[in-house]
């Protein structure tokens, strides 16, 4: 027979937690003979005895044990219902800690998270706009910005919401007193200029018809920051290789000269990622589905259909 009494299933699982009827029922609110009858309820319903009882004590049987686990779960999920749906009745309020890379912060985050405060003002944000690597769990943050394939990391959860397309160009001084690379491999034979994380260096990657080739230096310079990098190759110092949400607008100035486009790899993943809890706060919850929002109507990447997963 189902189990269709959710007020049977609390009995049980007070009386369980409490070790003894009188204790549920106080913790409850009810009798102590409403208690027994809603034991004794389950009992028939699932015909098994769930509960060993003396005058001092109670204990699970081997089929009590089993229920117990089951109803547990039952009640938690209800608890969590309650509170999602409370959740979404609330405004956003306190401080909203977010970190992305240095120019895709500035460029794209910046202006949404603007809007979202003025909306919403009971909310404060602390922002970290870097190029290195950072550990959002260790480093106390909200929501990262983060480019690139997942790593597995049970602690995260993640949603792809744009695509990253790189760009290989220098400037057309550097182009006539040198030259240009023809093939990937020629790279070595360049003044490049390299992306330097406190924790990383970024790799350039091409698609060729033996493989991917990564190019790995050696370089001329390496430069912590991706404005800094741009502006670099556009004085004229060598080669560089940056998203084109960077380099399009110096591009489209006739500052700087695409490269080795036929070798161009697949756009990569730009993500949010956020620690795996239970409950989200309202802040979290709603600017991640206000940055997917926003981010729906920019024209700078390929977007694809996409979800969350860890």
């Amino acid at each position: 027979m189902e189990i269709n009494r959710i007020g049977d299933i609390s009995a049980f699982v007070a009386s369980v937690k409490y070790g003894s009827y009188t204790h549920a029922a106080k913790h409850l609110g009810l009798s102590r003979s409403a208690i027994g009858k809603s034991i004794v309820r389950l009992e028939e319903q699932m015909e098994v005895r769930l509960l060993n009882r003396t005058t001092r004590s109670l204990s699970l049987t081997d089929e009590g044990r089993i229920l117990f686990d089951y109803c547990q779960q039952i009640l938690e999920g209800l608890e969590e219902v309650d509170h999602v749906m409370a959740s979404r009745r609330l405004e956003p309020i306190g401080t909203l800690k977010v970190t992305a890379p240095h120019s895709l912060g500035h460029r794209y985050i910046l202006p949404i998270l603007d809007t979202f405060l003025k909306k919403w003002p009971g909310l404060k944000a602390d922002i970290s706009f870097t190029d290195r690597f950072v550990d959002i769990i260790e480093e106390g943050f909200d929501i990262g910005i983060r480019v690139g394939e997942p790593k597995d990391d049970s602690r995260l959860l993640t949603r792809t919401i744009a695509w990253q397309k790189m760009q290989t160009c220098a400037s057309p001084q550097y182009i006539k007193l040198y030259g240009s690379p023809q093939t990937p491999e020629d790279l070595a034979k360049f003044d490049t200029i390299f992306l330097n994380g406190s924790n990383n260096r970024r790799s350039w990657k091409f698609k060729t018809d033996s493989g991917i080739y990564v190019f790995e230096g050696p370089e001329k310079m390496k430069i912590d920051s991706s404005d800094a990098i741009l502006a670099s190759a556009v004085s004229g110092f060598g080669i560089i290789q940056l998203p084109t949400y960077i380099t399009q607008e110096s591009i489209d100035q006739l500052q700087l000269i695409p490269l080795l486009e036929k070798y161009t790899v697949e756009p990569e993943p730009i993500r949010i990622i956020y620690p795996s809890k239970k409950h989200l706060s309202p802040r979290i919850r709603m600017f991640i589905d206000y940055l997917v929002e926003q981010w729906t109507v920019l024209p700078p990447w390929e977007r694809k259909d996409s979800g969350t997963k860890t």
